[in-house]
């Protein structure tokens, strides 16, 4: 993750690299140390957070866009 990110130059959080490495480090000593289920959420929460935000910040700007408050 942190590789591709700074590949493309998309800045990364301090929390991407900290869970990147804790995933990296647990599979390096062996695969079934890593909790794939919670690195499966963990993944899925990074994807969709930003569509989301996006999603939620235009709906909220609809509304308050629309209330003609003078």
């Amino acid at each position: 993750t942190l590789f591709g990110a700074t590949h493309f130059g998309i800045p990364v959080s301090t929390t991407h690299t900290i869970t990147g490495a804790i995933m990296g480090v647990g599979a390096r000593k062996r695969l079934s140390a890593v909790k794939w289920g919670v690195t499966r959420k963990i993944f899925w929460a990074w994807i969709l957070t930003l569509p989301i935000s996006a999603l939620i910040g235009a709906f909220m700007y609809i509304v308050f866009n629309n209330l003609n408050i003078n």
